[in-house]
């Protein structure tokens, strides 16, 4: 995606993520990658989405923790693992 329109995107609204509930960390085992892989991944601002390159840090088997720039700013969240592409667990 467009740099340019992704900061547009960015700008309508806070980026959204999985809550702790969805998550369920405490009940979950969790991979920390000490070398993310690089994957494309759907993010939401808000209401808008938009799929952008990113980083796999971390995941569950129903989620995964990704880092983005936007505008040179690191943006971190977690996603269901079905909106990134690209992904493989080993």
């Amino acid at each position: 995606m467009d740099k340019r329109i992704l900061g547009r995107i960015a700008h309508s609204g806070p980026l959204q993520t999985l809550t702790a509930e969805e998550l369920q960390l405490d009940r979950t085992p969790v991979t920390i990658d000490p070398q993310p892989s690089k994957v494309r991944a759907w993010v939401r601002f808000g209401p808008a989405s938009a799929e952008v390159d990113a980083e796999a840090c971390r995941w569950t088997d129903r989620a995964v923790a990704i880092r983005f720039l936007v505008e040179d700013q690191e943006q971190r969240c977690w996603v269901w693992r079905g909106a990134v592409r690209d992904f493989a667990t080993g």
